[in-house]
Parts: C-alpha cells; structure tokens; sequence
C-alpha cells in the first residue's frame, strides 16, 4: 500500500499509477492554458480516492471484528 497524504486512503499500486498518469495528464492539460477544464481527470481521480477510502473502511471493520 501506498501512502500519498495523511488524509487520504492508502492506495494499491495500481491505484497510484492510474492516479499519478491523471495527474501527468492534468499537467499537460494545464500546460495549453489556463482556461481547460481539468473537470473530467478531477472526478476520475476523486472516484479512485474513494474507492480505496471504502475499501480501506471495509478492511479496518473487518479488523475490529
């Protein structure tokens, strides 16, 4: 597992990939100009975040039990 910043879930290394190709991605984007909506790569790396903050959920459930 991955940390990336104390707030976030751990991520597997799939996760961080796809997530640091979306931020690559967003860079690019970012290089064109100021005025590109970053809007579709934010929500995909926000559906990842949440996917491994639920799994992350389910894993420390599972250990308290």
């Amino acid at each position: 597992m991955i940390r990336t910043h104390p707030d976030d879930p751990p991520l597997t290394v799939w996760e961080a990939t796809k997530v640091t190709g979306l931020v690559a991605r967003m860079a690019k984007r970012n290089i064109a100009g100021e005025d590109v909506d970053l809007a579709d790569l934010q929500n995909k790396v926000d559906r990842i975040l949440k996917g491994a903050r639920e799994r992350a959920e389910k894993a420390a459930a599972a250990a308290r039990t």
